[in-house]
């Protein structure tokens, strides 16, 4: 599988089909309750983010921009758990724990692409509340269905660019008398590792490019929220301000959260101090967050829950219609 090439009396090179992705070790008991912890929690993100997608498309009330913000990313956070938790479930099981040259390539474009996608529209969801919120009367021009779409496709480009750069620049990389990536996952941090060339401009370049994707996300959400702040201790309605903080509770928990995790792997010199520590906050970060998005906004949101209320009585209804009919 691995053949060792000499280039001009360097380290030696491997020439690679593939490599073996570690996971976590451990017993056979371990593995089996790393299975059990996973399968549930890619199951329930699987189950929340469709759903989440199911009522905003299928609901009339939940036709806005907040709404259409909350959709794609529920859409981005089922591709983000995808492209990892199928195979992560499948190795643990695996004795070879093999992944191509290719799938790997692919996995860490995917991860990479949707997860500088998400720093982004996390960012615009918040400055779509600004608007909604600071700016109520300019917000149905500002807040067009196409300056929608546009965020959204400038969101995807973000994402799109930062997984190019990342993706190219890691796997020119040569890869010395290892193939064993100790992660669960196709990352930048661990192929850095197992590189036996000058891995400097790779650091830089990630610390570069994600550390600026989160600093000026987080400058957005900032900023945002701070005149958003101003607005709500300006109201006189009671009511209202708590409805505006139950909506953008909800986004700030979820940004927290995010960015909380990328920065800490990717967005300081170094990283995560070991790949142990690296492993686990990259499970919240694929598995968990992923999760705990359609969560954070269902049970906060009464617009939502009012949305499954009416789409459970409508489905009760026509199945109802269906008995008479029989």
């Amino acid at each position: 599988m691995v053949k060792p090439v000499h280039r001009n009396g360097s380290l030696p090179a491997v020439s690679l089909q593939g490599f073996v992705l570690v996971g976590f070790g451990g017993s056979a008991e371990t593995q089996v309750l790393l299975f059990a912890g996973f399968l549930p929690l890619y199951m329930l993100t699987v189950l929340g983010n469709l759903t989440m997608i199911m009522v905003i498309t299928l609901d009339a009330g939940l036709h806005s921009p907040m709404y259409f913000f909350l959709k794609n990313l529920s859409f981005v956070d089922l591709c983000l758990s995808s492209v990892i938790a199928p195979n992560a479930l499948a190795n643990i099981f695996s004795s070879s724990k093999f992944i191509s040259f290719e799938g790997c390539a692919t996995q860490l474009f995917l991860f990479s692409f949707l997860g500088a996608t998400e720093a982004v529209l996390l960012a615009v969801m918040a400055y779509d509340r600004f608007m909604a919120i600071c700016s109520p009367l300019r917000y149905p021009v500002t807040m067009s269905p196409t300056t929608c779409a546009r965020l959204v496709l400038g969101t995807f480009c973000v994402g799109c660019l930062n997984s190019i750069v990342q993706t190219s620049l890691t796997f020119q990389l040569p890869f010395c008398s290892s193939n064993h990536i100790d992660s669960f996952f196709c990352d930048v941090p661990p192929l850095i590792k197992i590189a036996c060339a000058d891995t400097t401009l790779n650091e830089l370049v990630m610390f570069g490019i994600c550390g600026f994707i989160i600093v000026c996300a987080v400058l957005v959400v900032i900023i945002s929220y701070g005149y958003i702040t101003v607005t709500i201790l300006r109201m006189q309605s009671g009511s209202g301000q708590h409805k505006v903080f139950s909506t953008c509770g909800s986004h700030m928990t979820a940004v927290t959260l995010f960015y909380g995790t990328g920065f800490a792997i990717y967005g300081q010199p170094g990283g995560m101090e070991s790949m142990e520590q690296g492993k686990l906050v990259s499970i919240i970060y694929t598995l968990v967050i992923p999760m705990f998005n359609p969560l954070i906004y269902s049970l906060r949101n009464k617009d939502v829950k009012n949305a499954l209320r009416r789409l459970g009585q409508r489905h009760s209804l026509v199945k109802k219609s269906g008995w008479c009919h029989h």
